[in-house]
């Protein structure tokens, strides 16, 4: 396939979200681009928990519903809430028939493990801890066996091309210098999260909310970008990603505690260690402000069997030289996941005529203010397979190409203080002094970086968190803790010259 072909699909990003979009838009010609080599650089392939499905004989669609919309602070769409949840299940059977080694029960059904905030244990998975890596292999080998998807992997995107009417025709990659344009009938981004955004992340590094950033540039919808989720047990072992201790863990009875040992949840949420995980940041942040600390004990509830059931958690903490069968993990809040992003339909359409958004960095109603454990590889599987069956009907605008809109590189040193920054002031804990000051910080980058998709990104985040006079979720704001009677989403369009009025 050409590179040229201005009928071709392309996807941009190889996480769950846009591999089950180029399956899905068989036979339709599609283009996969992504930086990093397929399974690497996208936080799919580094899930732990599983994928959330109402499998089991006592549970129910409705209840995972149910439970999606409560975790979601009054945010979540209902009608999607209940579409993701009837479709979970055969999700994960699509991706066991694909080769994804979930585990079973003596009887073949999915083993699954509860999670926070669920009512049901409900969620299927490998290994203990391997689900991502198991899940991406799979879908990773059913990518280079198809004979209608072609890979590329190297290029960075920069841009987005537009036709007449907004219509987005085509996207602009740069590789080692080199910028290249590239035609396209229809573009999907699934270019994951914003995790890179900050200085303590769950994440890869390299996720800056670029494809936030030119869908905003680029005139669509944008939803929520205030919501960002901490997860509260990271591992806190000075490294940046911080290795992630799976919130399974805790399901499987491992505690929150602090330095004199003592088990602090109850003090916080009647459903002590099994609270939303918005709870949770919270109290384990609160812990360690007040100097008391805060430590995963799993002795008593895994002991013996901690590397045969968490392999992934155990290497971790045993490269740090912790062993966690005799002694505590210390864990702290971390940024794991992005609830806002690009406002897309149930079919994964955005605003934009000829631009769809599936994964992270889409905002499809599902996450509402405080996504629930392992939905986010469901809701990619799903909306993602959704998208590319949409995108394979459209056809290439009929106009020539009228705008081409590019991001900025940002230098390492202005991307270290952003980082630093949004950490201090966009956190688990949040107020209008500490907003205030990070939109001045992120205006004068601009002003001396110019239009980089991290500080475009960055920027919507903190004037919508400054902007929402309320506790909500993952959002809290220490000089506005209580919830505003009325739960409203917030969803906007980037005025012209609204970035260009920042770097004046």
């Amino acid at each position: 396939m050409s590179l040229q072909d201005p009928d071709q699909i392309v996807v941009v990003g190889a996480g769950l979200a846009g591999l089950a979009a180029a399956l899905a838009a068989a036979p339709r010609k599609i283009l996969l681009i992504a930086e990093a080599p397929l399974g690497e650089g996208c936080s799919s392939a580094w899930a732990q928990g599983g994928m959330a499905a109402a499998l089991s004989p006592g549970d129910d669609p409705a209840f995972h519903s149910r439970d999606t919309i409560q975790a979601g602070a009054g945010l979540v769409d209902p009608d999607r809430a209940i579409l993701l949840a009837r479709e979970a299940p055969l999700a994960v059977r699509d991706l066991a028939d694909l080769g994804a080694p979930f585990d079973r029960t003596p009887d073949g059904g999915f083993a699954q493990s509860l999670e926070a905030a669920h009512s049901h244990a409900r969620v299927a998975r490998m290994g203990g801890d391997q689900a991502g890596q198991a899940i991406m292999a799979a879908a990773i080998r059913a990518v280079r066996e198809a004979s209608h998807i072609t890979v590329w992997t190297g290029p960075r995107l920069t841009g987005l091309l537009q036709a007449a009417g907004s219509q987005v025709s085509g996207v602009i990659v740069t590789e080692d210098g080199r910028e290249t344009q590239i035609p396209a009938a229809a573009v999907i981004l699934a270019t994951g999260g914003i995790g890179g955004l900050y200085a303590v992340t769950t994440t890869p590094a390299g996720l800056l909310g670029d494809g936030l950033a030119l869908a905003a540039l680029a005139g669509a919808q944008i939803a929520d970008p205030e919501f960002v989720q901490f997860h509260p047990t990271a591992m806190d072992l000075g490294r940046d990603p911080a290795p992630l201790a799976t919130e399974a863990l805790r399901g499987e009875g491992a505690r929150l505690v602090n330095a004199s040992g003592q088990a602090f949840m109850a003090g916080y949420h009647p459903q002590g260690d099994l609270a939303p995980r918005d709870i949770v940041a919270r109290a384990i942040h609160a812990e360690r402000e007040a100097g008391r600390g805060a430590f995963l004990d799993a002795r008593a509830a895994i002991c013996t069997h901690f590397p045969v059931m968490f392999p992934a958690v155990f290497a971790a903490c045993q490269s740090a030289g912790i062993d966690p069968r005799i002694e505590p993990i210390p864990v702290a809040p971390a940024c794991h996941y992005h609830m806002g992003g690009i406002l897309t339909d149930a079919q994964g359409a955005t605003s934009l005529p000829g631009l769809l958004a599936v994964g992270e960095c889409a905002s499809t109603g599902i996450h509402g203010a405080n996504r629930l454990a392992s939905n986010s590889l469901v809701e990619a599987a799903v909306f993602g397979r959704r998208a590319g069956r949409l995108a394979r009907t459209l056809t290439r605008a009929p106009t020539p190409l009228q705008t081409s809109l590019r991001l900025q590189p940002l230098a390492p040193q202005g991307l270290r203080q952003l980082r630093q920054s949004m950490s201090r002031h966009a956190g688990v804990i949040r107020d209008r002094e500490g907003l205030t000051a990070l939109t001045q910080i992120i205006d004068a980058l601009i002003r001396s970086e110019g239009q980089a998709g991290a500080l475009v990104t960055a920027r919507m985040i903190a004037q919508c968190a400054l902007d929402r006079l309320e506790s909500r979720g993952a959002h809290f704001r220490t000089d506005h803790p209580e919830p505003a009677p009325l739960a409203s989403r917030t969803i906007f369009t980037l005025k012209a010259g609204d970035f260009a009025r920042m770097a004046a």
